[in-house]
């Protein structure tokens, strides 16, 4: 997508703030912001947008939009070393309140583009983002400001605080969508009434498709993705992450392996900066190991953005990926895809899509059945790209929906934003 769509509008339109992890480097995160910017270059080509984020200096860079730090503390998100440090950070807890007041007052409409806000199933404190995320929707009810959380993903946390905090930040949004059932179902288990609160497809759903390339002709090697995760468990792991992340790593590997000996080529796909790590690590013993393997049977190009990830994918065969979004990116392509999954959203996600048998916990990864979920897949090709067809036609459908019910219902009309400035 250009950044020239996203330049600074004449003002006097609606004014709309973007808050979340953006600019972090997580590429669903930030191609569910940037299809939320279509869906506003289209509908209100006049609003004054600015963000409060983890990266503004990134999303200034990006989209030539103004962008402030989520926190006041710069090093709310590094390890406290020194009492100093630990005392900074209970100063900036309090500060953060009149911090993000002060922005969320200075807006019509304040949006949580998707993600994974309300979930709390990899390591996460609550007086982190979840506290952040409440002083969002606080400061929204506290000064008149529409807080919208916009087809974003939930689950429960087995963290009694994280819950609490989190259902108490989407209870006082004014919009809640989300992206699945079962996102909707784990927050009303923690006591939100949202009986009301639609549900509706992730918002990279909505991003614009690159030309894909037709099937690799019979006899001819085929390009698989493997998409790949810095992932060391949920909080219950702390003790082990290490552990949990060389064991993931260590399958993948041995699977990328299967994969060149039995005549396919491998293209690593990351979705996270983090995620690199992985993807190294594979490469070196893949060249370590096979010597002799021409260097383009096996390749890694980190993308810059989910517009970069897509244009990957839209050349490969088959997919086998672990992040969420990268699920995602494959599956709008029609890509036959295999989920290693690190929550029941995967699952979810695939099932909706006709491909609920392929899917696998990470946590439980098995590499000889992964092989053979692969090798049925591929066997299966030409009946499920057709069918991932129809049903992307339909989430796109229901996206545009809710951009209209958002027009109807949540952002100002002209009359009300030029009454509010006078």
């Amino acid at each position: 997508m250009s950044d020239d769509s996203f330049s600074t509008p004449p003002k006097g339109g609606p004014r709309i703030g973007f808050f979340g992890l953006l600019g972090h480097g997580n590429l669903g995160n930030d191609g569910s912001l940037e299809a939320f910017l279509a869906y506003l270059a289209k509908s209100y080509p006049d609003a004054e947008i600015d963000f409060l984020c983890s990266g503004p200096e990134v999303v200034e860079e990006r989209y030539g939009l103004p962008a402030t730090r989520m926190n006041w503390n710069r090093d709310e998100y590094n390890t406290a070393s020194s009492p100093r440090l630990v005392a900074l950070k209970g100063i900036g807890k309090l500060v953060d309140f009149f911090w993000t007041a002060s922005w969320v007052r200075r807006h019509d409409v304040v949006v949580v583009p998707g993600m994974g806000v309300l979930e709390g199933g990899l390591p996460l404190r609550w007086w982190g983002f979840p506290y952040s995320l409440l002083l969002l929707t606080a400061s929204g009810r506290l000064v008149g400001t529409k807080v919208a959380l916009v087809s974003v993903g939930a689950n429960t946390s087995g963290r009694r605080m994280t819950r609490r905090v989190f259902t108490l930040a989407a209870r006082l949004a004014y919009y809640r969508s989300y992206r699945d059932q079962l996102s909707k179902d784990a927050m009303r288990t923690t006591g939100l009434g949202n009986v009301d609160d639609p549900v509706y497809p992730d918002l990279a759903f909505s991003l614009p498709i690159p030309a894909v390339r037709s099937a690799t002709p019979a006899g001819e090697p085929t390009t698989v993705g493997v998409g790949v995760m810095t992932y060391r468990g949920t909080d219950d792991d702390r003790d082990r992450a290490e552990e949990v992340f060389d064991e993931y790593v260590a399958k993948m590997t041995r699977f990328v392996h299967w994969l060149v000996d039995h005549g396919h080529r491998v293209r690593l796909l990351t979705g996270d900066h983090e995620d690199e790590l992985v993807s190294a690590a594979i490469l070196a013993d893949v060249r370590e190991k096979r010597p002799e393997l021409d260097p383009s049977w096996v390749v890694e190009d980190p993308p810059k953005s989910l517009d970069d990830l897509m244009e990957q994918m839209a050349a490969l065969d088959t997919v086998v990926a672990t992040r969420f979004h990268n699920v995602v990116c494959a599956l709008m392509l029609s890509k036959p895809t295999v989920s290693i999954g690190y929550a029941a959203k995967n699952d979810v996600l695939m099932a909706d899509m006709g491909l609920a048998e392929f899917c696998q916990n990470i946590r439980s990864l098995d590499v000889d059945r992964l092989i053979s979920q692969y090798t049925a897949l591929e066997s299966r090709r030409d009946v499920v790209g057709p069918a991932m067809d129809e049903r992307n036609a339909v989430n796109r459908s229901r996206l545009e929906d809710q951009y209209d019910v958002l027009s109807s219902k949540v952002f100002p009309k002209p009359a009300d934003t030029l009454e509010g400035r006078s």
